[in-house]
């Protein structure tokens, strides 16, 4: 038996942000099988949920799995796992602990906001045919001065940015073709964004259907990818802190913070809510 929970992340209200399975394990519990995790999270049916293992008081192991397979790291469904642990009396705040992933070893500042330290963040160098990703993403053909590129901090997604919020809004991408072209250059999917001067520092909209995920309402990996893209591009200087809106068209909004630091480390938060929990018999 698996104690599991449903939780929005990147949000205090119910049905808002991303929702995320949990399912813990206890203290050293051993992993399921990845078959065993890969039938629970298509049981399941949110974009990622997390399997947590319990190695100390404030170190933990947690992988990550979509209905379609593992991935590395999840920045939501982390959110979403240390909220639950700090709801239920697991953690106190203040706590600092440590995250073993695929991704590497990562620590998580516990508080009403819970901070992830993300991989370190690399541009990939790989070419993007650019006319082929604007007509996959049904895009206007109204682009701002900046470039395409695929960046990462644990899972490499494309950065698109767009000229405008309407611009973004009306993207309709093709996701067979999508998720095609997401698997021929190896990454997540497509995070496309429109600076703002609304208090947000830019609106965005996430596509990952190559892993059964045609849109995202809170994306934590992505969203610190483009923290790293707008230092490179000389829009924020470290110590900097971003303010991201999500999850737009599909009624989910979604606000993601960012900081980038002097030293070069991301750190993606937010806060959660926990709507459901039970037990797996399985």
């Amino acid at each position: 038996m698996m104690r599991f929970y449903i939780v929005d992340a990147f949000t205090s209200q119910a049905f808002g942000g991303n929702p995320a399975g949990v399912v813990l394990l206890g203290m050293d519990g051993a992993f399921p099988s990845d078959r065993l995790m890969q039938q629970v999270a298509a049981e399941l049916r949110y974009s990622e949920t997390a399997f947590v293992q319990q190695n100390g008081p404030t170190e933990f192991t947690v992988r990550y799995f979509t209905p379609e397979g593992e991935v590395d790291l999840c920045g939501h469904a982390t959110i979403a796992t240390f909220g639950v642990l700090r709801q239920e009396g697991m953690l106190p705040d203040g706590a600092a602990c440590m995250n073993h992933t695929l991704a590497g070893d990562l620590e998580v500042v516990i508080g009403e906001q819970v901070m992830m330290q993300m991989a370190s963040p690399r541009v990939i160098d790989k070419k993007v045919d650019i006319d082929r990703l604007h007509a996959i993403m049904a895009a206007t053909a109204e682009w701002p001065e900046l470039p395409v590129e695929i960046v990462s901090t644990g899972l490499p997604d494309i950065i698109m940015p767009m000229a405008s919020q309407e611009a973004l809004q009306a993207m309709r991408p093709d996701m067979e073709a999508l998720a095609a072209f997401s698997l021929e250059l190896d990454v997540v999917g497509v995070h496309a964004f429109a600076l703002t001067a609304d208090g947000y520092t830019a609106h965005v909209r996430n596509f990952g259907p190559r892993y059964g995920i045609p849109e995202e309402s809170a994306t934590g990996t992505a969203n610190a990818a483009l923290t790293h893209y707008l230092q490179c591009r000389g829009l924020i200087t470290p110590p900097a802190t971003c303010r991201f809106l999500q999850g737009e068209a599909m009624q989910r909004p979604s606000v993601i913070v960012t900081t980038a630091g002097a030293d070069g480390i991301v750190r993606v938060g937010g806060q959660c809510r926990i709507i459901g929990q039970g037990d797996l018999r399985v």
